[in-house]
């Protein structure tokens, strides 16, 4: 056993207090903590803490796993990392260390737009990394131009986030002046046009007399999944009410996600939305839920009240801060290992075997229980 492996925290726990200890305060308010008072960030921690979850006894258990398809890949867990910006601020590797990571752990991975390092290079470092995320663009074109450059990288799936039209007010990241090291940048983002706005007049509003004039609605949404050369998923769905438009719109999967409390503070939990959305859509296109996961209980919560999968995001910046690619890969370990406890104890031999009756109370996700 190496020096470095040797070091590395024995739990996810361990792992969050090492990152919070070693990253500068300023980098921590930016991948650690959340918009305004982060009441959105307690809620979607909280919330999860306060499923319970049934134990059963004499389970038969043999040739159980944890294996899930999704949109015709195997995942040998049902997990996928969460798109995030800039992880070379974390480590050297990067977002090619992480996609390593993910490979050797089985788990998928989906690449942010405003990785800081380019979508070709990490995807040659692990082939896990099959989803490409991204904002709507400067128009359709620009939009469309990126998302034809991911299929010609090779990725799967595309995820167009919804939910950030605007950045949320994050008073942490405010606060301790974060700006990103010289030498980081939106890579993949070079060369696309951005927004072109004139001088404001007397009594305009830079949000709503210049900005909304160029941000995407339904229709847009319609035409880039029907034109868009992967299938399309959203990211970012907590009302009932937009999974519908989601699905009309040709929609391949919703992802759950209040953007890790990193924009609209007060809005719902992910998995307090997540019953509402697994009911509006019934089993029509799979349904992620991104938000809260710290360990593998965690997750079986999420896929007890529907969810597909579930997308990792804080304790993989966690595994990268303290001991990069390897640590990723340890922390992602971690999570299937309490995934595959968690299953055991509470008698699920296979993620189907999951379901509302898994958890108290049962109720919350009656109507469509068998979804996902």
């Amino acid at each position: 056993m190496t020096d470095q492996a040797r070091a590395l925290p024995g739990g996810l726990a361990g792992y969050a207090t090492r990152a919070e200890a070693l990253l500068p305060p300023a980098t921590a308010a930016y991948f650690l903590r959340g918009a305004g008072r982060e009441e959105t960030c307690r809620a979607n921690l909280r919330d999860l803490e306060q499923i319970r979850i049934w134990p059963r006894a004499l389970a038969p258990l043999a040739e159980g796993h944890t294996q899930r398809t999704l949109l015709g890949r195997r995942l040998d867990v049902p997990m996928l990392i969460a798109p995030m910006a800039y992880l070379p601020v974390l480590d050297a590797e990067g977002e090619a260390g992480v996609a390593a990571a993910a490979t050797a752990q089985g788990v998928g991975m989906c690449l942010s737009a405003q990785a800081g390092q380019p979508m070709e290079t990490v995807r040659e470092a692990g082939t896990a990394c099959q989803w490409m995320q991204l904002y709507w663009q400067a128009g359709r074109a620009p939009t469309m131009a990126l998302a034809e450059r991911a299929a010609r990288a090779g990725f799967a799936a595309l995820v167009l986030t919804v939910d950030a039209p605007v950045n949320g007010i994050r008073d942490a990241e405010i606060a301790s002046g974060f700006n990103l090291p010289a030498g980081i940048r939106a890579v993949n983002l070079d060369g696309l046009p951005r927004p072109q706005f004139a001088p404001l007049k007397d009594g305009e509003s830079v949000l709503f007399d210049r900005v909304a004039h160029v941000l995407p609605d339904w229709e847009d949404v319609a035409w880039f999944c029907a034109n868009a050369p992967l299938p399309v998923l959203l990211k970012g769905i907590l009302h009932p009410g937009d999974a519908a438009q989601a699905v009309t719109a040709g929609a391949a999967g919703i992802i759950v996600s209040n953007h890790g409390g990193r924009v609209l503070d007060g809005a719902p939990s992910a998995i307090s939305a997540l019953p509402g959305v697994v009911a509006q859509v019934c089993g029509a296109v799979p349904v992620l839920m991104d938000g809260g996961i710290r360990r593998g209980a965690d997750v079986f919560r999420a896929l007890a009240l529907g969810a597909s999968a579930v997308l990792i995001g804080r304790p993989v910046c966690h595994g990268l801060a303290v001991a990069g690619a390897l640590g990723v890969s340890h922390v992602l370990r971690l999570l299937r290992d309490e995934l595959e406890v968690t299953m055991a104890l509470a008698g699920c031999r296979t993620p189907e075997d999951i379901s509302p009756a898994c958890v108290q109370p049962a109720t919350l996700s009656e109507s469509c229980s068998s979804a996902g």
